[in-house]
């Protein structure tokens, strides 16, 4: 079974949000990625925002992690986006093999 981590992202927009998606499944970056839209509210320079955003969930493996990062930072519209991995500590096996399949395939 492999190390898989599920990658939080942030994006502007939905457009942005599937952009970036897709391109990580095609890329077999990540086996699957899930979106929603949600509304955030954060401190940037100095001054308190809130708006409109979207997050994709990206489910993929701790060894392909550098490189999913590094393919979001290249894509995204932000100029510090969120890009975070949080590890999968359990969950069906098969599904776990199946995300460590299609990211190491």
């Amino acid at each position: 079974m492999a190390d898989i981590v599920f990658v939080y992202v942030t994006c502007a927009d939905a457009d942005e949000a599937r952009r970036i998606g897709r391109t990580l499944v095609e890329e077999r970056l990540a086996a699957c990625v899930n979106l929603r839209a949600h509304e955030t509210i954060y401190r940037w320079q100095g001054a308190i925002e809130s708006g409109p955003e979207w997050a994709l969930i990206a489910k993929t493996t701790r060894a392909a992690f550098a490189r999913l990062r590094d393919r979001v930072a290249a894509l995204h519209s932000y100029t510090v986006p969120c890009i975070v991995a949080v590890p999968v500590a359990d969950g069906l096996a098969a599904y776990l093999d199946w995300v460590g399949d299609e990211v190491g395939g």
